[in-house]
């Protein structure tokens, strides 16, 4: 059962209109894309939604794994993502903004408001409103938390398919020390981010 501790739902089921939670997984890693993730709840929650979603950082891998498809069988989710590329042409901040933009374009309606986990504004077509630790505080951020993060987890575990050596699969491309030390040994590959300065170090010494 849900102890009486946050997130809870209490001002997305008083809100008159339709309420978005948002919130991006993948500022600090070295390597990959950052992912976002806009969710709808219903009102009518499933019993496992109300009593079970937190925070992502908070559960195990497998539970994510089954809230996940819980909140995608009762919530209207978009995700979307910036790359690499982006990340080291706009910076981190700015492209965790676009793929909060883009996840929101991947919604069928649009929410007349945004929760969204942070304190700067992304930049949203609609109002929002900003809640720093919101994915411990609102369920939909939550919930978006949780979807951001499957996703994102599932991206660097293909990834590393290619790249074993760095050990993405349990990093997810976090700066770990097996992973800077692969980043030594081997260089960085072209999904590392060059504007981050343990990578950017790692390709200038290489030239």
């Amino acid at each position: 059962m849900r102890e009486s501790r946050l997130p809870h739902f209490q001002f997305e089921s008083a809100f008159a209109g339709i309420v978005a939670g948002i919130d991006e997984v993948g500022r600090g890693p070295l390597a990959g894309p950052v992912v976002a993730a806009a969710v709808i709840l219903p009102r009518k929650l499933p019993r496992s939604v109300a009593r079970e979603v937190d925070d992502s950082k908070k559960l195990t891998l497998c539970a994510r794994e089954r809230l996940d498809l819980e909140i995608r069988g009762c919530a209207m989710v978009g995700v979307g993502q910036a790359s690499v590329a982006e990340i080291d042409s706009i910076n981190i901040l700015q492209a965790s903004f676009l793929a909060m933009r883009r996840a929101v374009a991947g919604l069928t309606v649009l929410p007349d408001l945004a929760l969204v986990d942070g304190n700067q504004h992304p930049g949203l077509p609609m109002q929002c409103r900003m809640v720093i630790g919101g994915d411990g505080i609102h369920l939909s951020i939550a919930a978006a938390s949780i979807v951001a993060k499957v996703v994102r987890d599932r991206l660097m575990q293909k990834l590393a398919e290619t790249h074993p050596e760095y050990g993405w699969t349990t990093n997810v491309g976090y700066g770990t020390l097996a992973h800077r030390n692969a980043l030594k040994r081997f260089g960085p590959t072209p999904h590392h981010r060059t504007s981050f300065a343990p990578v950017r170090e790692c390709f200038a010494a290489s030239l």
